[in-house]
């Protein structure tokens, strides 16, 4: 079990003011942020883009996490922007390799995104080339999905081979499961509408630490 548990907001969003006004409000209760960026193609929606975020200055750290199709073609791009990390998607590529290469040699963090049908022996094999799994625990593209608990076995399966494997989870994540999401094996919960779509966020995050605290 990951010792480490923390809560990381997550912003989804198409629209430029919506950015710009959900980042100032989680630089003033958090000290690090995952943008989720999607193409309309590998999942229905679309998003901002890196030129978004890097028009708009920020206190704080943050990474990509790429639902998107050929995700090496993002990966200067993002690393220009000032993202820490870049999280792809394993049903997105079929050189994950290369992906994991290309983001060390750009001196990126990296992580494996992985939908919630896919068994942990597809990926397995990646496993010690990165820095995180994160699973979605609904289907990937939209704020407010519904949460899928039967992730959470594959999560259980991969903290028992992997003991010390940073491992994520995000979609669906609220304080009445965060405690159930995190007992799994989780170290880092991913949340965005529980959050964001709520009329205090900064509230709201202290209140899912809090309960992540007292698990």
């Amino acid at each position: 079990m990951a010792k480490i548990k923390k809560v990381v907001p997550a912003i989804l969003t198409d629209d430029r003011q919506a950015l710009e006004t959900m980042v100032h409000q989680v630089e003033s209760f958090a000290s690090y942020v995952q943008f989720d960026i999607m193409d309309g193609r590998f999942v229905p929606s679309q998003s901002i883009t890196y030129q978004d975020l890097m028009a708009l200055p920020m206190k704080i750290g943050w990474e990509a996490h790429l639902m998107v199709e050929r995700p090496e073609d993002y990966l200067i791009n993002f690393g220009e922007a000032g993202a820490q990390r870049v999280i792809f998607h394993y049903e997105a590529t079929s050189s994950p390799h290369l992906v994991i290469s290309k983001a060390r040699e750009l001196g990126l963090g990296v992580g494996l995104a992985i939908n919630p049908e896919t068994d942990v022996d597809a990926f397995v094999h990646l496993v010690d080339d990165i820095d995180s799994v994160l699973f979605l625990t609904v289907n990937p593209g939209f704020y407010g999905s519904r949460f899928i608990p039967e992730v959470l076995g594959r999560v259980a399966e991969l903290r028992r081979r992997f003991p010390n494997i940073e491992i994520g989870a995000d979609g669906g994540i609220k304080e009445s499961n965060i405690v159930q999401v995190a007992s799994a094996g989780v170290g880092v919960l991913y949340v965005g509408s529980a959050i964001f779509r709520q009329a205090n966020p900064a509230e709201k995050y202290r209140n899912l630490v809090s309960r992540l605290q007292k698990a």
